[in-house]
């Protein structure tokens, strides 16, 4: 057994500061280089194999299709009445045709991503620049939409343009000239193809380093028997075994509109008219995303107020009993670029409209991790960060109508941000007959959340004509416990016996991911990650990540007592008080210079060597608790360098026309903040995120401040009153 303490370390601050500081001259999005550390990661061997027998396959398979659909009469493509078009892509093992069709029919897109975008909430200016998506469908758009015109590229040049795939395809990158339209992310790029070849080029894109993909359709429902409802297919575990070899690909599937269309006559549960037991095909793999749709009330603030499942929106279980579909996407009339023209624009919805914001919301928090850490999170780690922090809409754990609630793109960037201070987010393996373990300790302000997510091996048992089998595609089975004092901890499970029951809490034996959510807690727990029976392959890749926690003991506030201890012929020793589990920065230069000179240090003292007589310099200080979390700086200092006579002259504060440091308490705050100066009737304060966005301005007359609207983060508060300008920073839970 392993067993890591997750004691914060110095060390490991500076190392990541390195990274991030020479990971600045980067620019955002995905470069050839990236794409080939990403591809080195991929197993090569594998998907090269792999994709050669889909090759094969699919040449035995088209030239079977053509002489089946001749014998049978069957239309290879089709568009119907509603101007949905279909297209015949496979024969089922029992002989059924399988036509795709896309997922298309009112309105729907995800809502919180905004707040991540240039101009949002959290002053992030996430955008999508430089990323890049692979968008299947139907067709490909039209690739001189003004909308994104050089972002899109044609993957299939003979393939027919789609509207359907116009739509898709904006909703995810559309610059947003006409403002209701654009994309979630409105500058990344896109690679359009048609599903005709889809499993075979996405094989090839993967191993080239993508990262994720779009699928708005998938297998039409009246036109196959009721075993392939909720069934473990070929074309599932085909998908699966991409996924698993390309650890960092992730596939996005909508869950289809199949929810009334009664095709299922015998489901697993229920009578055909409650609409369970309706989802095929690729939405069934387990390494993938599949997204219902929502239709949802966001407030200003991206906070949830109400939702609940759209009422064209497919149902799982799964005939296993996982949990699918697994997130929802937000639903409404979705205006977006169409094909008519390069200036047109329709609305639509349908799972097919709330999938791409699904997309274009984890191809930000892609972006983001590059950002700060300077590297892409494997698909477990992402598919893993949005269910862990998904919209849970009744508190009541999973379901089989929207998974694991509405997909909160604000909520993953904030645990992405406060990695090592309030969260823990982690990419671990697993080898066979090993356990995992380490203790954390609960924050006391929010709800303690840890998850496990992993990509699965693809199963070997494929259905091939039994009515709701249960076997379980899962192959390597891990688990997640949280124990403390002797009381043990379990993730959710659903029963697809009971499907529109509430979730419980037990062993799951199902899902490639399991979460455990502990209200009000308190103190320190033990997680603990360990695996049924042998693992095939003899190990199993992980992806950690704890919500809710107290990281480090480390104190966000500047340094203080700030002296001069020692000086010598030209250098001199500055001290200041220590904070425990801290990384301090020091900024210092003579007092004319423009530019500050920086270093990073983990002890509470600093030699400054090579001073010249009679020179002022100045300096000062802020406390790192985490690689994103900082203290604001110091009061400046200064002093003339006079030898073994120098003392300090100066502490100028940040408010230099006020001679009473300014700070709020408490810091960290949870719901308000109060000022430690007084204010009068004509004092303002503004809210601003640390990149200079303003979010929050009002009357500061009673020095009480409301931020309990405030997602979790650092910010810079200023008050202004005539000539008064004093400014401090404070971080909210």
């Amino acid at each position: 057994m392993n067993t890591y303490n997750f004691t914060y370390r110095t060390s490991s601050i500076l190392i990541l500061l390195f990274l991030v500081f020479s990971a600045a001259n980067i620019v955002n999005g995905q470069t050839s280089k990236q794409r080939l550390s990403i591809a080195a990661n991929d197993k090569k061997t594998e998907l090269a194999n792999f994709k050669s027998n889909l090759v094969s396959e699919y040449a035995l398979e088209k030239t079977r299709l053509h002489e089946v659909a001749k014998q049978n009469n069957w239309k290879l493509k089709e568009t119907l009445a509603s101007g949905k078009k279909i297209e015949l892509q496979g024969i089922g093992t029992d002989g059924s045709p399988l036509y795709y069709e896309t997922y298309s029919d009112e309105a729907g897109l995800v809502s919180r991503a905004s707040t991540l975008n240039t101009d949002g909430m959290m002053g992030l200016h996430l955008d999508g620049d430089g990323m890049k998506v692979g968008v299947w469908d139907a067709g490909v758009a039209l690739s001189n939409h003004i909308e994104y015109t050089s972002r899109l590229t044609i993957g299939d040049e003979n393939a027919d343009v789609d509207p359907h795939a116009t739509r898709v395809s904006g909703s995810i990158i559309s610059t947003g000239l006409k403002k209701d339209a654009k994309g979630v992310a409105s500058m990344a790029k896109i690679v359009s193809h048609d599903w005709t070849r889809d499993k075979i080029e996405v094989a090839d894109a993967a191993a080239d380093g993508l990262l994720l993909s779009n699928h708005s359709y998938g297998i039409k429902a009246d036109r196959v028997p009721d075993w392939y409802f909720g069934a473990y297919t070929k074309v599932a575990q085909d998908w699966d075994k991409i996924m698993y070899n390309a650890p960092y690909y992730l596939m996005v599937t909508a869950a289809g509109n199949a929810q009334k269309s009664r095709d299922n006559e015998t489901p697993t549960y229920g009578k055909t008219a409650d609409g369970f037991d309706v989802l095929l095909g690729f939405t069934i793999s387990k390494n993938n995303i599949t997204v219902a749709g929502a239709n949802s009330d966001i407030d200003k603030n991206g906070n949830l107020k109400s939702a609940d499942v759209s009422t064209y929106s497919s149902f799982g279980p799964v005939d296993d009993g996982r949990i699918k579909p697994d997130i929802a996407g937000n639903g409404g009339s979705v205006l977006s670029t169409d094909s008519a023209s390069n200036t047109s624009y329709n609305t639509s919805s349908g799972t097919s409209m709330a999938t791409p914001g699904v997309t274009g919301s984890l191809l930000l928090l892609q972006q983001y991790n590059m950002e700060l850490y300077g590297s892409y999170m494997k698909a477990a780690t992402l598919k893993g960060l949005a269910l862990h922090t998904a919209d849970d809409i009744d508190a009541q754990g999973p379901d089989y109508k929207m998974g694991w609630g509405i997909m909160n793109s604000k909520n993953a960037a904030e645990v992405l941000n406060n990695k090592d201070f309030s969260s823990h987010v982690a990419e671990e393996s697993l080898e066979n007959g090993e356990e995992f373990s380490f203790e954390i300790t609960a924050n006391g302000n929010e709800t303690l959340i840890a998850s496990i997510s992993w990509t699965d091996v693809e199963s070997s048992f494929i259905n091939s004509g039994e009515l709701n089998n249960t076997t379980a595609a899962l192959v390597n089975d891990l688990d997640i416990r949280i124990t403390k004092n002797g009381q043990t901890f379990l993730p959710w499970k659903l029963n697809a016996g009971q499907a529109n029951n509430a979730a419980t809490k037990g062993d799951n034996r199902v899902d490639p991911f399991e979460r455990i959510e502990i209200p009000n807690a308190e103190g320190t727990y033990t997680i603990t990650v360990s695996h049924k029976g042998d693992l095939v392959n003899n190990a199993q890749d992980f992806s950690l990540i704890v919500s809710g926690v107290q990281m480090t003991t480390c104190s966000i506030n500047a340094p203080e007592d700030i002296s001069l201890e020692e000086t010598e012929a030209s250098s001199v020793n500055l001290t200041w008080n220590a904070s425990e589990d801290a990384l301090y920065e020091i900024q210092y230069k003579e007092v004319h210079q423009q530019n500050w000179t920086t270093e990073y240090i983990s002890v509470n003292n600093f030699s400054w060597n090579g001073l010249l007589l009679d020179t002022t310099y100045s300096f000062r200080l802020r406390t790192f608790c985490s690689q994103n979390i900082a203290s604001e700086f110091s009061e400046v200092a200064t002093f003339t360098f006079s030898g073994e006579d120098t003392v300090l002259e100066t502490l100028n504060a940040l408010s230099a026309d006020s001679e009473i440091p300014f700070s709020v308490y408490p810091n960290p705050a949870v719901d308000e903040i109060q000022l430690n100066v007084q204010t009068s009737e004509t004092s303002v304060y503004r809210i601003m995120s640390t990149s200079g966005v303003e979010l929050k301005m009002d009357s500061a007359t009673n020095a009480r401040i409301n931020v309990s609207d405030l997602p979790s983060g650092l910010y810079v508060l200023q008050i202004q009153d005539f000539n008064v300008n004093k400014s401090t920073k404070f971080y909210k839970y």
